[in-house]
């Protein structure tokens, strides 16, 4: 089995906007290995967001190829490239994308609707990517029902439905406060122990330092990377961090005083 999972050779994204042309990408070459776990960070305007439409197959290159499992992406058409997405890939973003009238069932079986495959098993599949992040008590709860961290563990449960070759989660702990994002990086490296390859974009070298490779992007090309040879183990990190209600009783106690 090819050990590399996602190949990406000399890749460009050129936009015109009018007469001006605006090279988001520049020549970009990226091997991802199965199974590994890799952060991508830059600032605003890096390529990041452009890299990631690209390896979720939302976008394809203006020259270069991407080859996912094998497969060049750069020449599919719209048709094929959803369905890669569908089964392929699985999204997490930062504002969750939840349909607000399904409970958390119709939410995470939204790819198994959508596959042109016959599902066998689909409750079963359902329930098991609902369990993974500890959500089964939950099920019938919509997400106005749902605090923050739940509802990026529903998005999660849901990008694994379908069994996807890669996760894709962009800023997944932007609107988290600190020890919920903490709880999501947890679910992510449990995620990967397991086999999945994960890559999520952060502003956040903290947060990356829990991945064990950090590419770096800047004006469209990458700048460098970094391998961490000791990530950092969020559940270990959890263990010194205040829970909710901590937090409100100290603040009670302060405000008594």
């Amino acid at each position: 089995m090819d050990k590399k999972i996602i190949d990406i050779k000399k890749v460009t994204r050129i936009y015109k906007m009018g007469n001006i042309k605006v090279n988001a990408l520049r020549g970009i070459d990226l091997k991802i290995a199965r199974g590994e776990f890799v952060a991508i960070m830059g600032p605003s305007g890096s390529g990041k967001s452009t890299l990631m439409n690209i390896l979720g197959c939302l976008d394809i290159p203006t020259t270069g190829s991407y080859f996912l499992e094998g497969v060049d992406i750069s020449k599919l058409k719209d048709n094929q490239l959803a369905e890669i997405r569908n089964k392929k890939v699985g999204f997490v973003f930062q504002t969750f994308n939840l349909l607000s009238r399904s409970n958390i069932m119709g939410n995470v079986e939204l790819p198994l609707i959508y596959t042109k495959d016959r599902i066998a098993n689909r409750k079963k599949r359902n329930l098991e990517a609902i369990e993974s992040v500890g959500l089964t008590d939950w099920i019938k709860h919509r997400p106005n029902e749902l605090s923050g961290g739940q509802k990026q563990r529903v998005a999660i449960a849901r990008a694994l439905v379908n069994n996807p070759s890669i996760i894709l989660a962009d800023e997944p702990t932007g609107n988290l406060d600190s020890r919920t994002g903490e709880e999501i990086m947890a679910i992510f490296q449990a995620l990967n122990r397991e086999g999945k390859t994960i890559l999520f974009v952060t502003h956040e070298l903290d947060l990356a330092k829990h991945a064990q490779r950090i590419i770096y992007l800047k004006d469209g090309a990458i700048n460098g990377e970094e391998t961490i040879s000791n990530p950092v183990d969020a559940k270990e990190m959890l263990k010194n961090m205040p829970k909710l209600e901590d937090k409100f009783n100290s603040m009670e106690e302060v405000d008594l005083k």
